[in-house]
């Protein structure tokens, strides 16, 4: 009985020290009171002192997922800079002999020419060829002869440039047309009080089958029965341009 004596006559004390005028009730058996009103929180106190410095945490390391499907391709970029030129590369082998070639003969090359006179002591017609009649030089070789003319029209068989000239003897008078088909390629007309030969010339371009002829205009007074009449036609191939 003494111990629990002593613990209630502790108690009591203990509340008599905090509680003025206590109503005294008996410690056997006695029913806890009704809790008191929860007093007002405090002000805050000071703050404590600064901590140790933590322990390092686990280095992180980067998740890396799977492998994307491949995007769309872009559009082309600009074009860079050229670059330096290269060193020369290494020497190629060397190729094939070639054919040897035929033996240079300058009766092969194509050629095309003539030199024609007009032997007639009828008068020409107007707007129509000339027509040149007579080889210059009969007694040479057919091969020196040339082209012939055709009631005075020479005909192209080689494409290519070529030189023409004429030489017409007339009384007072003259007018001649160098005609390239039917297109008049130079006219050239001259006038004298008595006798005159008048001559011309000319370039022109010719394709297989062209045709060149020298015609007369209106009002020509050209001689062919004088004793010192001279009327002739010369053309050649100057270039071969192709085939």
């Amino acid at each position: 009985m003494a111990p629990r004596w002593l613990s209630c006559s502790t108690a009591v004390l203990l509340l008599l020290f905090h509680i003025s005028p206590v109503v005294s009730q008996s410690c056997g058996g006695a029913s806890p009171g009704i809790p008191g009103i929860p007093g007002t929180h405090g002000p805050n106190g000071l703050d404590g002192l600064k901590g140790e410095k933590g322990d390092p945490g686990e280095a992180s390391q980067p998740v890396r997922g799977p492998k994307g499907i491949q995007g769309l391709r872009g559009p082309p970029g600009r074009s860079g800079l050229k670059g330096d030129m290269g060193l020369p590369g290494p020497p190629g082998s060397p190729g094939f002999p070639g054919e040897k070639g035929r033996p240079f003969n300058p009766l092969n090359q194509q050629k095309s020419f003539f030199s024609h006179k007009r032997v007639s002591s009828d008068q020409a017609e107007v707007d129509e060829a000339i027509d040149f009649n007579a080889e210059i030089l009969p007694d040479l070789d057919p091969q020196f002869q040339g082209e012939s003319l055709i009631n005075g029209t020479y005909t192209s068989a080689i494409r290519g440039i070529y030189f023409f000239s004429y030489h017409i003897s007339a009384k007072s008078r003259v007018c001649l047309k160098l005609m390239k088909g039917s297109e008049v390629h130079i006219m050239q007309c001259d006038t004298s009080e008595g006798f005159l030969v008048t001559s011309g010339s000319a370039m022109l371009q010719l394709e297989i089958g062209d045709t060149v002829s020298l015609e007369l205009t209106k009002h020509n007074n050209v001689m062919t029965t004088h004793s010192s009449t001279s009327n002739t036609f010369t053309g050649f191939l100057v270039l071969p341009t192709g085939f």
